[in-house]
């Protein structure tokens, strides 16, 4: 499953190799998990049951198969295999691999060109790819673990599929281990939790486990081990977290949703996921008072003040005791009232600014500086609401001729309440004057 390490070794040098090659799957059949893609009403499996393969972007996280499905589609099509990395690759390459399969297709064979971390070509680069696919030069099967919509070309995506790849499973990840004992003729030295821990260990990655593996399997023990004795042996594998990457995108989208959705322990533990991925608590923190403004607005206005003041606590404290300012913030944020009225009125007053162009303020509110301005009408017929009944004049302060808009709409919660009454008792005292 694994997909490390690709140069085959002889069958007697098998026990030599390391478990991650000697696991490989020989046929898509026997690749674990991916079902979304493998199945025979998937996108993979309708086009080999047709007998059309198209290129293909997969994109996933590491160690969940791609370069080891790539290659058994190749079989399965029968393909020659080509293997490059964007990352070690330039144009000198890229032209003797596009020779290459131009020579062998005069010859009568086909070529799939798998390309890992095909995110890494520039533009310039990935345009290579265009005029070889078109005229069936080659088959091309990338493999990206950043979002293909911001990372590849548009004319790349349009002549090529996108398949997701998902983290394995739980089971997916106990089915690699049992495969692994066949295959070691040994059960591994551990209890049922250790073995649980072994697997969250791995973190969804098939190649992380099976080195995992690997190494308890070579461990000479009289009794099976805890999940205790084995942290102690093993590292926990890093969280996979990319502060400029999808991961940084995907975490921060989570915990400002679950602020959003009132959920104090979401939000709690996404915060918490970013802080053990390395994120900055500089940019937590002014995320946090985004959401207070974005999303609470005026049903709380205290909000605001609770992120700032976190956001200067942590400033002085700094790490890691600075955190848990950041921390009480997330809680408060999600179970304050929630309201965007401020934010949608701020994009409609936006819009109807750019509709409306240069038309000036009514003359009357407009001061009269000097006697020129006064003879134009300036501050005419101006209304001083201090002045007023109830301290409300009832003015128009729009430009002459646009109807007065209806841009803030309070909503039923928090301090917001209390501003839709005095909205209301101030429509009021318009239609009654």
């Amino acid at each position: 499953m694994a997909d490390l390490f690709d140069t085959e070794l002889p069958a007697s040098d098998d026990a030599a190799r390391p478990l991650a090659d000697r696991l490989r799957p020989a046929r898509l059949e026997e690749v674990i998990g991916q079902q979304q893609v493998l199945g025979p009403e998937a996108p993979l499996g309708v086009m080999l049951a047709a007998g059309s393969l198209g290129s293909i972007i997969f994109w996933g996280p590491p160690g969940v198969g791609k370069t080891t499905i790539a290659r058994l589609l190749a079989e399965a099509t029968d393909r020659h295999f080509v293997q490059i990395s964007a990352i070690f690759s330039g144009v000198p390459e890229l032209r003797r691999v596009f020779d290459e399969a131009k020579l062998r297709r005069k010859q009568g064979r086909g070529t799939l060109l798998f390309v890992d971390e095909i995110h890494r070509f520039n533009k310039a680069q990935q345009d290579g790819f265009l005029p070889h696919m078109e005229d069936g030069t080659i088959l091309l099967v990338g493999a990206t673990t950043e979002n293909p919509s911001f990372e590849l070309n548009a004319a790349v995506l349009s002549r090529a599929q996108v398949l997701v790849l998902e983290r394995l499973s739980d089971d997916d990840l106990e089915e690699m281990i049992t495969r692994a004992e066949r295959t070691l003729e040994a059960s591994l030295p551990l209890t049922s939790s250790a073995r649980a821990a072994l697997r969250e260990m791995a973190d969804g990655d098939g190649r992380a486990l099976l080195n995992l593996v690997e190494q308890v399997a070579a461990w000479k023990v009289e009794e099976p081990l805890d999940a205790e004795a084995l942290g102690a042996r093993l590292m926990r594998r890093a969280a996979v977290y990319d502060k400029s990457g999808d991961g940084h995108y995907n975490l921060i989208s989570a915990l400002h949703k679950s602020v959003r959705g009132s959920d104090p322990d979401a939000s709690i533990y996404w915060f918490a996921r970013m802080l053990e991925g390395g994120e900055d608590p500089r940019y937590l923190a002014r995320r946090l008072t985004r959401m207070a403004v974005e999303d609470i607005g005026l049903a709380d206005p205290q909000a605001q003040t609770v992120c700032l003041q976190s956001w200067e606590t942590y400033e002085r404290l700094g790490s890691p005791e600075g955190e848990l300012a950041l921390a009480q913030a997330v809680i408060y944020l999600a179970l304050a009232p929630k309201s965007n009225a401020a934010y949608v009125a701020y994009k409609s007053a936006r819009r109807l600014a750019k509709e409306s162009g240069s038309t000036p303020p009514p003359k009357h509110i407009l001061n009269a500086a000097t006697s020129l301005l006064k003879d134009q009408g300036y501050g005419k017929d101006y209304a001083y609401d201090h002045d007023s009944e109830d301290g409300f004049s009832c003015q128009n302060y729009f430009p002459d001729g646009l109807d007065r808009p209806k841009l803030y709409d309070p909503v039923e919660r928090g301090f917001e309440r209390d501003l839709g009454k005095r909205i209301a008792y101030f429509d009021k005292l318009r239609q009654r004057r």
